[in-house]
């Protein structure tokens, strides 16, 4: 069977959305034990930008390419990264702890509940998708 573009681009967010998981586990375990001194505010800002705010962007283009007839198919892609940013997040809050006091700053110490908070209305946006309708006859 062949995949709509829609499907297309919901892949290509679940990718930046496990980017983004492995960059912030990344960060999280160096500043455990750094070698050299980090800036790590503009570290995770870096990261937020180039994986997880393109990740929402293909999320959001991939629900308004199905919305008119929905797509359980797109759906379950939509569900699926949310699903990998809420493990991830997850997982990065717990290793909140092993980090030194210089190194938990605000930006660091919010990412990964902000962005378990974000991955739920993601998995409803996929959710949304399960409403299928019937396309008329003569739709081009």
């Amino acid at each position: 069977m062949a995949l709509q573009y829609g499907a297309y681009i919901a892949m290509a967010g679940i990718g930046l959305y496990a980017m983004f998981v492995g960059e912030i586990i990344s960060i999280f375990n160096y500043m455990s034990n750094p070698e050299i001194a980090i800036e790590p505010a503009s570290k995770v800002l870096q990261f937020i930008s180039i994986g997880v705010a393109p990740g929402v962007v293909m999320s959001g283009t991939a629900y308004m390419i199905a919305r008119k007839f929905g797509s359980k198919q797109i759906g379950w892609l939509v569900i699926a990264g949310g699903i990998v940013l809420l493990v991830g997040m997850l997982y990065a809050y717990t290793m909140l702890d092993d980090i030194p006091k210089d190194y938990q700053v605000f930006t660091v110490m919010i990412t990964p509940p902000l962005f378990v908070l974000v991955s739920i209305p993601i998995m409803v946006v996929g959710a949304l998708l399960f409403r299928l309708k019937k396309r008329p006859k003569k739709y081009f």
